[in-house]
C-alpha cells in the first residue's frame, strides 16, 4: 500500500500525534491506520519523523520502535505472519481492555540493555498483572510499588548469597543499565489474568532475541528459573556462555532449590574470569 496524496500524508500525521481522529472521515481513518501499520512493521519509520513514538491504532496505543542494534538484530522479525498478527491482537487489546505494561514500556528490557552490553539474561514468563507493578523488566516493579512476593526471595537469597542488604523497594532498573536482560518470554498480559497473552505471538519474538543472544560470540550468563524459562536451555548451545538453572523463587517453589543456588555469585566469578566487570546486585533504598 503506498500513500497517494498529500491529503493522505496530512491524515497519518494527524492519526501518529492525535486520539481524537474523530476528525477524519471512516474511509480516511481506515486507509491512514492500514497505512500506518505497515509502514510501521515493514520499515519502523514515518516520513523523517525520527524515533518518536508512533500512535498506530485509532485509539491512541503507542508502541515505542525499537532501536541501534537490537532493531538491526530482530527486523527480520517485523515482516513475518505472525508478528503482523500479533501487532493487530496486541492494538486491538489495548484498545479493548486494561492491559500490563503500558504500551510505552513495552521493548523497556531492549531499551535499558543495549544488545552491546548485555551480559547477563533473566527469563521470566509474563508481566506481572496487577495494577501499577510491570513496566517491562521482568521481576522488577515501579519503585512506588510493594516488592512482590518472588522478588522478596531473590532478595533473600542476594543477602545470603552476596551479603546485600534486602532494599525498600523493587526497581531493577540499575541492574539492566549494567548489562542484566531482564526479558519475559511473553511481553504484555491483560490485568489480573496470568497469562492470558500466552500463545498470541510474543514466544516467536522473544525466542528470535534468545537466539540472537546465543549467537553472540562473548561470554554471557544464562539464569534460567523455573521450568518455562528452563525449556529454552535446547536454543543455548553455544559453549562460551554459562548456564544457570534454579526453581523459580516464587514462594511455591523457592525453598526447592532456588534459596541456596548461589547464582548471583557464580555469575559475578564467571564475568570476573573472563575479563568482564561483575554486576553489582545491590538494589538501593529508595
Amino acid at each position: 500500500m503506498r500513500i497517494k496524496n498529500r491529503a493522505e500524508q496530512q491524515s497519518v500525521r494527524f492519526l501518529l500525534f492525535n486520539t481524537d481522529s474523530a476528525k477524519l472521515n471512516d474511509a480516511r481513518i481506515k486507509r491512514a491506520n492500514a497505512i500506518c501499520i505497515l509502514i510501521y512493521f515493514r520499515y519502523n519509520k514515518m516520513f523523517g519523523f525520527g524515533n518518536k513514538y508512533k500512535k498506530i491504532c485509532k485509539g491512541g496505543m503507542t508502541m515505542p520502535p525499537l532501536q541501534g542494534q537490537w532493531y538491526e538484530a530482530l527486523k527480520p522479525e517485523f515482516g513475518k505472519e505472525y508478528y503482523r498478527k500479533l501487532f493487530t491482537t496486541i492494538g486491538q487489546e489495548y484498545k479493548t481492555y486494561k492491559v500490563f505494561p503500558a504500551p510505552d514500556d513495552i521493548f523497556n528490557a531492549f531499551h535499558f540493555t543495549p544488545l552491546d552490553r548485555v551480559k547477563v539474561i533473566i527469563l521470566g514468563q509474563d508481566p506481572y498483572h496487577n495494577d501499577g507493578q510491570a513496566h517491562g523488566l521482568c521481576f522488577s516493579v515501579k519503585p512506588e510499588v510493594e516488592v512482590p512476593p518472588s522478588l522478596v526471595n531473590i532478595y533473600q537469597e542476594l543477602h545470603d548469597d552476596c551479603g546485600c542488604y534486602i532494599p525498600n523497594n523493587g526497581y531493577l532498573e540499575k541492574w539492566a543499565k549494567q548489562g542484566v536482560l531482564m526479558l519475559n518470554t511473553v511481553l504484555t498480559v491483560r490485568a489480573h489474568q496470568a497469562n492470558s497473552h500466552k500463545g498470541i505471538g510474543w514466544e516467536e519474538f522473544t525466542d528470535a532475541a534468545i537466539r540472537i543472544l546465543n549467537k553472540i560470540d562473548r561470554p554471557m550468563v544464562f539464569l534460567l528459573w523455573g521450568r518455562p524459562a528452563q525449556m529454552k536451555k535446547s536454543m543455548l548451545n553455544n559453549p562460551k556462555h554459562l548456564i544457570l538453572e534454579a526453581p523459580h523463587p516464587s514462594p511455591l517453589s523457592a525453598y526447592r532449590g532456588f534459596f541456596g543456588c548461589h547464582h548471583f555469585s557464580q555469575t559475578n566469578e564467571f564475568l570476573i574470569q573472563h575479563g568482564i566487570e561483575p554486576i553489582d546486585w545491590q538494589i538501593e533504598n529508595r
